[in-house]
């Protein structure tokens, strides 16, 4: 039965991703929330059908910490699911991402167009640079941003190191940092084509402020409230 739901569920992904693109594209001459609710409906076709066909439902704790101001996201990443689902939970976000991302056929089309900040990892300095000035930029319209301090998917049960970029964009723009543990990696692990039914539970914290914090003292911090979280949630 999990491996008829998946398969199901994988059809219905080629079937209507291909025609959302070109649905996204035409989106093109909009402003940017706009885009962003429109192209972010496929992100909430593809949660609903998680839930309907591979029983994969969800529920939050702490959405009442949500600050009324934009505020940045530093999230743990277990699976492609939570990249979806945040566009559910949370407010109209942009994510920080790799930009290699934005030239996979289809998909990464109308990633493209929901203002992500995208950048060269290679790049080093200019790459930070180039995140302070378009994070400033996606906060003044509007926007939160939504990064993944592990930089890359991990397995449930295991850490990656949590790199620094977010709390530093976070510092040098003075917005708030809200952290988020979830256990979505039980149900939807990395690169697997079987995804089991489950409940993912999405666990989201007071907001820290970066006032008077270093890059590096805001970042152990959102570590230890994610961590000190993730064993109860993979019992």
């Amino acid at each position: 039965m999990i491996l008829l739901r998946s398969l199901v569920f994988a059809a219905a992904l080629l079937l209507i991703t291909p025609p959302y693109a070109l649905f996204a594209l035409a989106t093109f001459p909009l402003p940017a929330q706009m885009r962003f609710r429109l192209i972010s409906g496929w992100s909430r076709a593809v949660i609903a059908l998680a839930q309907v066909v591979l029983g994969i439902r969800y529920r939050v704790e702490g959405l009442e910490h949500l600050p009324s101001q934009p505020a940045i996201i530093l999230a743990k990443h277990q699976s492609a699911w939570e990249t979806l689902a945040f566009q559910v939970i949370f407010p109209p976000q942009v994510l920080v991402l790799k930009r290699e991302l934005l030239w996979i056929p289809f998909f990464g089309w109308g990633l493209a167009l929901m203002s992500p900040i995208s950048i060269d990892r290679s790049k080093g300095t200019s790459a930070l640079k180039r995140m302070l000035a378009q994070g400033r930029e996606r906060l003044s319209q509007g926007f939160w941003i939504a990064i993944f301090p592990e930089g890359t998917r991990v397995a449930p049960g295991t850490r990656g190191e949590y790199r620094v970029g977010g709390a530093w964009l976070a510092v040098k723009t003075g917005a708030l940092v809200v952290p988020v543990a979830h256990n979505a990696g039980l149900f939807w692990r990395r690169n697997a084509f079987i995804k089991r039914p489950g409940t993912v539970t999405v666990l989201i914290g007071e907001p820290i402020s970066p006032e008077g914090l270093t890059p590096e003292a805001l970042n152990a911090q959102v570590e230890e409230w994610i961590e000190s979280r993730m064993p109860a949630l993979l019992r």
